[in-house]
């Protein structure tokens, strides 16, 4: 539901929200050019003086104003002259007339009703409205992406657009909310959806006498100029006509003959409202809040621009499902939990079977789930595992929302994932184990899908089919991911000496072939993920990249295993030979923004994105690498740039384990336990630490840092959760 709101909404509205808040933001620098400009009341000066000194130059006036800017003007009808003009409230001098830039009332207008009368002032407010749903729901979605209220100060990880979209998101939205609200305020009381404020003034009876001098009356000798907002003048024509004076307290009638207050009406508390609610939204008289609502304002332009890229993102890995059922009338709900999108596939398949065979079915993100999803005759479930067994994005908050809601529907699920991982199709079991917890009757027993089989597919469709009682045919080919050529374009070879061949591999994109211009690589960072396809296969193997685009190619650490089908066809691949990629976004796993220290850490192959961070530090950042080889004369990756990087204070340290080294043999653990002090201050200092590696190595890094970082009251799940220990393991 709240991605419903904060999804397409936000993007249809995204233009017209991007005309009032830019508007917003050029007219919030006002207040603070106000500021520098406007004279300055002197503290000291009474209404009472600068009347008498405005009156000196003009025999007819009508009313001196305190306007919102700061500025004070006088309206005046000298009988051959009239106008209004800007005053020097120490001298009464006149400072030229008063008037607003067409510029500003332009950008006004179209900020308050794009230039469209009342039509536009509807749209305005609606479009306040709207900015506060979306400012309500993105901090929710936010929070609920975080973990939970508590958690939103956590870093934000994700792509580049996801990062920007969050950052900005929390940063504006207080700002945000206060402008909506205060937008909303004001446009309701534009369309009379809020009662008059002003209070009625009482009758009053003036002495009738000659009027005195303005410089004497007492009731204005006792109000300081600061305080004015208004002073209307009485017709000299007429000897009853009085003085009305409106300040923030309220307004005071006053005797033009004997300068008493004869009345006095105080501000009602609906115009104490309406005043901090227009000071609130457009700064006049706070230029410094003026300037934070500006900054808030300003950064709508983005979050609609990178709102819009993620939302599409969204809708275009979704495949098309035709005839989805709503949910309130459909007897078969299928959840789909999915990082990379396949899974998508595979549920779009199940869906189109089900739905020939008779079934009114809908299908939704496990994300969704709700209380209209555990209403139906059964649920079905297929999801992927993420990581280390995790929850994969679209299923992230599945878990939780599930134990809040009642019902309990017959269920199955389907798992998918790859058996050489430790943690194969771990989510899947955490599901189906929740699922029984809470009653819900086992339609099938959990099966696990390995490396996307067609086969294992089709089986669970027809165990699916005699479980409902009908026979269910699953035809489905997992789409290949779409790729582009790489050519290799250079090699170094390590560690044959000692058995383990590990070879860097560098790729760059192929020249054009009518023009000979060199190929543009795609867009990644170190850390990130590249999927390659060997021959004849459709199941990708996924290496870490040890370099960015900025670097110029595509830089990979591979080590050669016994069986492994990618990695014997890139160890045997000869310069200029190709290979068909794609680049998957890691952002787990890359270095938290900021100056805080880095501890890296990793042993053969993993090396490589470790690397791709170091190379990245041309700020100077504190890195601490920790890394582990075989031998150190037949292994030693990334030696001489590593010896280039430690010169440039690119890292900062670099401690080494080689395994095979006769009396000097260790591993990295054993540095990590040698180094328990150092790397507990570091971690004291708010040290991120990431490990690349296997699996077996990870394990044993973990043994050695709980006891560096328990003294400091800490352990590895608590790092874990904060994003300040991470791991990109295999």
């Amino acid at each position: 539901m709240l991605r419903a709101l904060h999804g397409l909404p936000g993007v249809v509205l995204a233009l017209g929200l991007t005309v009032v808040a830019v508007t917003g933001a050029v007219l919030s620098l006002q207040p603070a050019l106000d500021r520098a400009t406007v004279p300055i009341v002197p503290s000291g000066t009474s209404v009472a003086d600068l009347a008498a000194q405005v009156a000196a130059r003009h025999p007819g006036i009508g009313a001196i104003r305190q306007r919102p800017d700061g500025s004070i003007t006088v309206a005046f009808d000298d009988g051959d002259a009239r106008g209004v003009e800007r005053v020097d409230p120490a001298t009464g001098a006149g400072l030229g007339p008063y008037q607003v830039s067409e510029a500003t009332r332009v950008i006004t207008n179209l900020h308050r009703s794009f230039l469209a009368g009342d039509a536009g002032r509807a749209a305005a407010g609606l479009g306040a409205l709207a900015m506060l749903a979306l400012s309500v729901s993105g901090i929710a979605l936010l929070a609920r992406r975080l973990g939970g209220a508590r958690a939103l100060l956590r870093p934000i990880r994700g792509t580049p657009a996801q990062c920007c979209h969050g950052e900005l998101g929390r940063l504006a939205v207080a700002g945000l909310v206060l402008s909506s609200l205060t937008g909303l305020w004001m446009s309701a009381g534009t369309f009379g959806l809020i009662p008059e404020a002003q209070g009625i003034a009482p009758v009053v009876t003036a002495s009738g006498g000659p009027p005195a001098p303005v410089g004497t009356l007492a009731a204005l000798r006792s109000v300081p100029l600061a305080d004015l907002r208004e002073l209307s003048f009485p017709d000299p024509s007429d000897p009853t006509d009085i003085f009305t004076l409106r300040t923030a307290a309220g307004e005071t009638q006053i005797d033009a003959a004997t300068g008493a207050a004869l009345a006095f009406a105080p501000a009602t508390t609906l115009e104490r409202i309406n005043d901090l609610v227009r000071t609130l939204h457009t700064g006049r008289g706070a230029w410094l809040l003026g300037l934070l609502l500006g900054l808030a304002s300003a950064a709508v332009p983005v979050l609609g621009a990178t709102g819009t890229v993620l939302w599409a993102r969204r809708r275009a890995a979704r495949p098309r499902v035709a005839a989805n059922a709503p949910v309130h009338g459909a007897d078969t709900v299928i959840l789909v939990g999915s990082e990379g999108h396949s899974t998508w596939g595979f549920a779009a398949t199940l869906h189109a079977a089900l739905t020939a065979a008779g079934h009114r079915v809908h299908i939704a993100a496990m994300n969704d789930v709700g209380t209209a999803y555990l209403a139906a005759e059964r649920l079905l479930v297929l999801t992927a595992t993420y990581g280390e067994g995790d929850a994969p994005a679209s299923a992230k908050s599945f878990l939780s929302r599930l134990a809040r809601l009642p019902g309990s529907p017959p269920a199955a699920v389907l798992g998918f994932g790859d058996r050489n991982f430790p943690h194969f199709c771990r989510f899947a079991q955490q599901v189906a184990d929740a699922l029984d917890a809470r009653g819900c009757p086992r339609l099938l027993p959990l099966k696990r899908v390995d490396r996307r089989s067609s086969q294992e597919f089709a089986q669970w469709g027809r165990d699916l089919g005699d479980a409902l009682g009908h026979d269910l045919t699953l035809s489905h080919v997992a789409e290949p991911p779409k790729t582009v050529p790489l050519v290799l374009a250079g090699r170094e070879l390590y560690g044959e000496a000692v058995g383990a061949p590990v070879a860097i591999l560098r790729f760059q994109a192929p020249h054009d072939p009518r023009t000979g211009a060199p190929g543009r690589l795609p867009s990644f960072a170190a850390g990130d993920l590249v999927g390659i396809l060997p021959p004849g296969e459709i199941m990708p193997r996924f290496y870490s990249l040890a370099s960015s685009t900025r670097d110029g190619v595509l830089e990979i650490c591979v080590r050669l295993r016994d069986g492994g089908r990618c990695s014997t066809f890139l160890h045997m691949l000869a310069p200029g030979g190709a290979i068909n990629a794609f680049i998957r976004e890691n952002p787990a796993f890359h270095p938290a923004a900021g100056r805080g220290p880095l501890i890296l850490i990793g042993a053969g192959a993993g090396i490589g994105p470790l690397a791709g961070f170091v190379r990245a530090n041309a700020a100077g950042r504190p890195v601490h690498l920790y890394w582990g080889g075989r031998s150190a004369a037949s292994d030693f990756l990334y030696e001489h740039e590593l010896a280039l990087h430690l010169a440039e204070r690119r890292l900062t340290s670099l401690k080494t384990a080689f395994s095979r080294d006769g009396e000097g043999s260790a591993y990295v653990q054993d540095r990590i336990a040698a180094d328990a002090p150092r790397l507990r201050e570091l971690v004291r200092q708010g040290a991120q630490i990431l490990v690349c590696g296997g699996r077996d190595m990870a394990e044993a890094v973990t043994r050695a840092l709980e006891p560096v970082v328990r003294p400091l009251g800490l352990d590895l799940p608590t790092l874990k959760s904060c994003g300040r220990y991470v791991e990109d393991v295999y």
